[in-house]
């Protein structure tokens, strides 16, 4: 087993251990979110929504629902900061990243990791040229170098059209680190990146 294929299955069974233990260390806390969601709006509780993984294969991302219900039909993938189709609690939910917590059964499951490029909206993905694509070759992440670097992306969403500014000027940068991580990834970068996560602080370069 070479040192690449020792990495990732060293990463994989980090993985599954963080991703249980998380699972059942967090359950009072995801059951008790669940059930402010419920009581506030209704069901469902959870969001399945469309992304692209490894390799282009399609999944579905499981977060707690902080819209309305029916809001991917009345409005564009990307969520600006003034977007109305938020609920008063998943805007709450969203600013903490609580509403992130159920994709820890993504990662059990092996559609994501807890380290990598966050996975994209299948539009969005339609979108990039032959040097993006290559963030599909490695498991999308819970979290990742862009996602520290963009902790309040929806605040940059403003405007007439947030779905513009997201792909002009968001989305590239976000891409430029993604395939930077790509490149210098390891255990050492991937515990860096989950402790600033947790710490709430940027990871160095």
């Amino acid at each position: 087993m070479g040192p690449r294929n020792g990495y990732l299955a060293v990463k994989r069974l980090i993985d599954v251990a963080v991703a249980v233990l998380g699972l059942i260390v967090l359950s009072p806390l995801l059951v008790g979110i669940a059930a402010a969601i419920l009581i506030s709006s209704g069901r469902p509780v959870l969001y399945r929504g469309p992304r692209v993984g490894k390799a282009g294969v399609s999944f579905r991302i499981i977060k707690f629902r902080t819209m309305k219900i029916g809001a991917d039909r009345q409005g564009d993938a990307v969520t600006g900061a003034a977007d109305t189709r938020v609920t008063s609690i998943g805007r709450r939910l969203r600013r903490s990243k609580l509403d992130e917590l159920p994709q820890l059964i993504n990662v059990l499951i092996g559609d994501m990791s807890l380290v990598g490029p966050r996975p994209e909206h299948p539009e969005f993905v339609r979108l990039y040229d032959s040097e993006q694509r290559r963030v599909l070759d490695v498991r999308p992440g819970l979290t990742g170098a862009a996602s520290l670097r963009f902790r309040s992306e929806e605040e940059m969403l403003t405007g007439p059209n947030p779905k513009d500014v997201y792909v002009r000027e968001v989305m590239p940068k976000k891409l430029e680190i993604e395939l930077a991580y790509i490149e210098h990834r390891g255990l050492g970068r991937d515990l860096q990146i989950l402790l600033a996560t947790l710490t709430g602080r940027e990871a160095t370069r």
